[in-house]
Formats: C-alpha cells, structure tokens, sequence
C-alpha cells in the first residue's frame, strides 16, 4: 500500500472526490441544458442523461467508494489499491466520457458500465468469502445496480421498449443500500457518539427483528412498484413502508445529536427516505403530488446528503484525521439538505417557476464542490497517524 501515491491508497479516495466533482458537475451541466444552453448537443436524451448520470454516476461512484472500502473493515483484509483501483477508476470516468459525448454511444457506455459494476461486486464477493463474513447480499445488490445502469442505457438508447425499469430498478436497489447500511451505522454511530458524552439512557435500539420486518415491507412495496407502476395499491404499500421506516428511526433517537453535525446529518439524511416513499405512494394512490417530487427526495435528498455524510465522515476515519465537523463542512451539509428541500418544494408545486430551480441546483452542487475543496488535500495525501497509508 505504501508503493502506489496516496490517491490510490484505498477506493475512497478516487471515487470519492470523483463522485463530488460529478454530483457539482453533472447537476450544473443538465440545468444549463433544461434552460435552454447549447449544452448535451452530443445525447440523444438529454433527461435520461440527467437521470442515469446523477444515479449511476454520481451515486454509483459513491456506492464504489464505500463498498471497496468497507469491505477491508467487514473482512479484515488491505484495502484494494493501485493499479487495479486505477483501472476501474478509469473505468468509471470512461462511461462518463463516452456518455456526454455520445461515443459509441449506448453500446460502448453500457458494456464499460456493466463492466464496472460487476468487476467491483466480484472483487468484493471474493474478499467476503474468502473472510466468511455475512455481507455478500450488499455486494449482489451491487451487481444487480450494475445490469440495472445497463438496461437503463439500452432503454435510453431505445434497444429496449420499457423507458423506466432500468431507472425505477436502479433508484429500488439504493434505496435497499441505503436501508441495510443506514440500519447499521446511523444507531452505531449514535449510541457511540452518546456514550462518548456520557449521556443518559435510552439509547438507540440496534437492527433487530423490527428492522428486518421493515426492509421487507420496504422490499415488496419497491418490487410492486416495479412490477406494477402505476397502481394504486403499490401506492398504499409505498406508504405503509414511509412510516415503517418513520417509526424505525424514531428508535435511533437523533434528535439527542444536535450538538455534533457529523452525527445528525445522518439522520436527516435518512429522514428523506420515509418523505420519499410516502411522496410516491401519494403519487400512485392519489395522484395529488408528482412523481419528480418523490424521485427527487430520494435521489438529491436521501440519496445526496446521506452520501455526503458517509463520505465525509469515512475520509477523516480512514486518513487518521479527527471525527469533527468544521463550519466549512457543515455548510456543505446544509446547502445540500436546503438544495433538495427547494427541489422537491418546486416539484410539488409550491415554487414556481424556473428560478428555484436554479437555486436548488446552485445550492446542491455548492454544497458538493465545497466538500470537494474541503477534502482534496485530505484524499490526496497520506494519513495523518501512518504515512504508509
């Protein structure tokens, strides 16, 4: 680990830097394109540009980062690094490319994705094996993201009929992840931080079988909705599952963290999980609220802050830095939540017009860039207590 320079030590750092210079990028580029600028002259659907890049490029990339790196904590075992972490960082920013400028386009973006994704979920089933720990689900719905971005660039690139699976699958899939992984480290990290400052019990309830009762019903509800996207019932199941996972936060006692931003961002990070799925149960069941509403609660709320918070927590962890949330972070953390709250508030229709478009994206790329000046020097040099690492 010592051989390769420090952006290579360890996959956090490439595709975490590289999913926050996406997240800032990507999301700029498509407003310019969505007001009217010469802009994606190059792609055939510039939506489904839009809508694959911010869920497999940007969430992809983060999902990568801490796969590959979570599994040395699971196993046991180094960190991938190096050469190998070059190529399929290379990998990624090659789909990236090839997408924007219409490359051999969807063929050739669709094969390096699906290559990249499947590269990623073997290496880890391997070390997960070989370790005999119990994680290897996570790296199967890794793999299963990966077809996921391919049938939704065959579907932009009209080979397939269905324009919609391949991005309902991929958005059921994160929201799956993000259920599994938020049910674990959101408690740990908050007993801990608790018990750390001597708090008084309660203290927050760890996974049990609540938690399992929950991600099923999570589960079914997410496998109606791609089976049968339009229905009604699928809508009442949608949101059964929002309070599901309400009741199941209220177990973690979040709102004892106000002091610690490292902490609470967490859970308002989650908090958009429940606020999403109800939004698109009321989209199916009543058809009083948008879709977009609820894809964008997901996407740039649930999806965006939770990613900011694991990344920005995770780097100080692994380059031996202190866990502490400075005010330039936390802006970060708020211009995010504030920038999906504008969004979603447009998509319901209590905005309107296209300036709080603007200002939402202005305010979530901000808040993306800003974590990616933040945390360049700490990705790109050696940690602080071994500089071997």
């Amino acid at each position: 680990m010592a051989q390769p320079p420090p952006f290579l030590r360890g996959a956090f750092r490439p595709f975490f830097l590289f999913a926050a210079l996406w997240a800032a990028t990507a999301i700029i580029i498509w407003v310019a394109a969505y007001s009217g600028a010469p802009v994606l002259d190059e792609v055939v659907d510039p939506l489904g540009w839009h809508q694959h890049e911010m869920l497999f490029g940007f969430v992809g990339a983060a999902v990568i980062g801490f796969l590959l790196t979570a599994i040395a904590n699971w196993t046991g075992r180094p960190l991938l690094g190096g050469a190998a972490l070059a190529a399929l960082a290379a990998l990624w920013v090659a789909v990236r490319v090839t997408l924007a400028l219409g490359i051999g386009a969807p063929w050739l973006a669709l094969v390096l994705e699906l290559l990249l994704f499947l590269a990623v979920a073997a290496f880890a089933a391997r070390e997960v094996i070989a370790s005999g720990n119990r994680n290897l689900p996570i790296a199967i719905l890794v793999s299963l993201v990966g077809i996921s971005a391919a049938i939704d660039l065959a579907e932009t690139g009209e080979i397939l009929t269905d324009q919609d699976i391949g991005l309902r699958s991929g958005i059921s899939l994160i929201v799956m992840l993000i259920g599994l992984v938020g049910g674990r480290i959101i408690p740990a990290f908050t007993r801990n931080w608790l018990t750390r400052e001597g708090a008084a019990p309660p203290m927050p309830i760890m996974p049990g079988p609540g938690d399992i009762r929950v991600l099923g019903l999570t589960a079914i509800s997410l496998m109606g909705w791609l089976i049968w996207p339009t229905s009604t019932a699928v809508g009442g199941l949608l949101l059964a599952a929002g309070l599901a996972h309400l009741w199941r936060m209220s177990r973690w006692q979040g709102w004892r963290t106000y002091r610690d931003p490292l902490v609470v961002v967490l859970h308002l990070a989650y908090l958009w999980m429940p606020v999403g799925l109800a939004l698109l149960g009321l989209h199916l069941a009543f058809d009083i609220v948008s879709r977009s509403a609820a894809i964008h609660a997901l996407g740039a709320g649930a999806m965006g802050l939770l990613i900011l918070a694991v990344m920005s927590r995770a780097s100080l962890g692994h380059t031996g830095r202190a866990l502490q949330a400075g005010r330039g972070l936390t802006l970060a953390y708020a211009l995010v939540f504030i920038g999906a709250l504008v969004r979603v508030l447009t998509s319901i229709g209590l905005l309107e017009g296209i300036w709080p478009i603007h200002l939402s994206a202005a305010l979530w790329a901000g808040g993306f860039a800003l974590f990616a000046a933040l945390y360049f020097p700490i990705l790109t040099r050696p940690r602080l207590d071994d500089p071997s690492l």
